[in-house]
Parts: structure tokens; C-alpha cells; sequence
């Protein structure tokens, strides 16, 4: 049998292509053959991976695309396909959090309800009654949205020819995590969505699954993550407490479970699953 990962040939679509984790996918398709359009709202960034890739004998381009306004992800696709081909895999990764949709505390304490004032807020304390709906709005529409608009686009043409969706969901989404409850309940949406889609699409030949990374260090939680000296945060103490293999998962952790999504003759059977990689966080119950 031949063991080796090979997307030669094929074009994928790599959304939110400039942060952290997705920037590491858009260079692991590449390393396996495929050519990438790197996508990101910051057109900087997303050219910036696209040159890293070329310069190590990758094949890829750098787009500009809000995955929130359709237009501009038709734009987008009418240039990939110009450039490189028609799309063959889809990676759904860009997605966030946002202040305004969490709390400042794990939990509601019997001592803070005494002293919510007649609005319900705590001064200096961002409790429950304090969340922001646009800003639940703007978390939910990032990542869900984000992910349904570019599918509707690029889905489109698989549907004629068959091809791969890979969405980022989240270890929010088997478990919810104290303080995000906009992003925990987000997340769990696109694994549903996955899901969904994966039964909607498997009669014409589009495969639908998602990857759930654990905890890993990245540009948007770095602040909650670490003190300024670099030391871990009692968050952070507390996630590493809570996972068996006491770290954080780097990019290249992803890597594996990205090829054996990406390329068919690995998982052509495998339609409408969320695959946590998560350094063993969802099997452990704390005890």
C-alpha cells in the first residue's frame, strides 16, 4: 500500500489563512501537493503565509476575503479558480472570540448577587447580566456564519464535482468552557453544522468533517493564557491541570488528522465527524 499523503493536484481553500493555526494548515496542504489559496480578511497576512509557502517550493496565493460578506467571498473564489483550478477542499478556519461576549469570572457567587446594583452589573466585575448582544452577535456570525457563507460559494461547484469540507470546531463543543459562553455555544453550531451538511452532501460526493482542537497558544488568547513575564495564568494552569499530556498542542499537532481529512484515499468513508485533537482534555473527567 502506498502510505503517503498526496494532494498533488488538487485546490484548496484555507479561510482565516493568516492566524496561527491556520496559517500551519495552509503549509501542511501545501507540503503534501495541494496548490493553496491562502484567504484572510488581512490581505497582509494572507499574501505573508502565501510567500513563506512558495519560498519552501509550495505552490500558493494570498486573498483578501471577508467571510461574512458574500460578495467579497465570490470575488474571491472567482480569483482562485482563475489562478488555480477549480476547488477541491474547503477548510472553514476562520472564527474568534470577542470581549464582549464573555465574563469575567468562572462563576455567579451568592456575594456578587447581593451586590448587583438595580441594573444587575457589578462595577469592575463583567458578570452574566452584562453580556453584550452585538457582541454574541458578532461571535456567533463569525464563526457560524463564516463558516455556512463560504460553503454556500465554494460548495457550489463541488456539488458537480465532489470534493472536501473541513470546518475548525472547537474542544468548546463537546465541553463548554467558564466565561466564553458566545464562542463555547458558536463552536458546538458548526460541529451540528458539520454534521448537517455531511447527510445534506453526501449524495453528490461532498464530504463534510471537522477537526476540535484542544488547547493551543495562539496571538487571540496569548493574553488570557500568559502573565506578562510569560508564566502561565491560573487559566492556563487550570486547562494544563485538566489535560493528561500537561501542554499545549502546537500547529503541527493538527497535521496529521488534516491529511487524513483532506486526502480520500485515507477517508473516503469518513463523512460527518468532529475529531477532537485535544492531548486527552475531553477523556478526562478530573477525578
Amino acid at each position: 500500500m502506498n502510505l503517503t499523503f498526496d494532494l498533488t493536484g488538487k485546490v484548496a481553500v484555507v479561510t482565516g489563512g493568516g492566524g496561527v493555526l491556520c496559517s500551519g494548515f495552509s503549509k501542511t496542504l501545501a507540503a503534501a501537493g495541494a496548490k493553496v489559496a491562502v484567504c484572510d480578511l488581512r490581505e497582509e497576512a494572507a499574501k505573508a503565509v502565501a510567500e513563506e509557502i512558495n519560498a519552501a517550493g509550495g505552490c500558493a496565493i494570498g486573498v483578501a476575503m471577508n467571510v461574512l460578506d458574500k460578495a467579497s467571498i465570490q470575488t474571491a473564489k472567482d480569483l482562485i479558480v482563475e489562478k488555480l483550478g477549480p476547488v477541491d477542499i474547503l477548510l472553514n478556519g476562520a472564527g474568534g472570540n470577542n470581549p464582549k461576549g464573555s465574563t469575567s469570572r468562572d462563576n455567579l457567587t451568592p456575594e456578587e448577587v447581593a451586590e448587583l446594583n438595580e441594573n444587575g452589573t457589578i462595577e469592575g466585575v463583567k458578570t452574566f447580566f452584562d453580556l453584550d448582544p452585538d457582541g454574541i452577535s458578532f461571535v456567533f456570525n463569525l464563526n457560524f456564519l463564516g463558516t455556512l457563507l463560504p460553503t454556500q460559494v465554494f460548495a457550489r461547484d463541488m456539488a458537480s464535482t465532489g470534493g472536501t469540507i473541513i470546518n475548525v470546531s472547537s474542544m468548546n463543543s463537546f465541553r463548554p468552557l467558564t466565561r466564553i459562553p458566545a464562542y463555547s455555544g458558536a463552536k458546538a453550531a458548526i460541529s451540528n453544522f458539520t454534521q448537517w451538511l455531511a447527510v445534506h452532501f453526501a449524495p453528490v460526493g461532498i464530504r463534510v468533517n471537522a477537526i476540535a482542537p484542544g488547547f493551543f497558544l495562539t496571538e487571540q488568547n496569548r493574553n488570557l493564557l500568559l502573565n506578562p513575564d510569560g508564566s502561565l495564568s491560573p487559566r492556563s494552569e487550570k486547562i494544563l491541570g485538566h489535560t493528561p499530556m500537561n501542554r499545549f498542542g502546537t500547529p503541527e499537532d493538527l497535521d496529521g488528522t488534516l491529511l487524513w481529512l483532506a486526502d480520500e484515499k485515507f477517508s473516503a468513508f469518513v463523512n460527518g465527524i468532529v475529531v477532537p485533537v485535544d492531548g486527552g482534555f475531553a477523556a478526562y473527567s478530573g477525578v
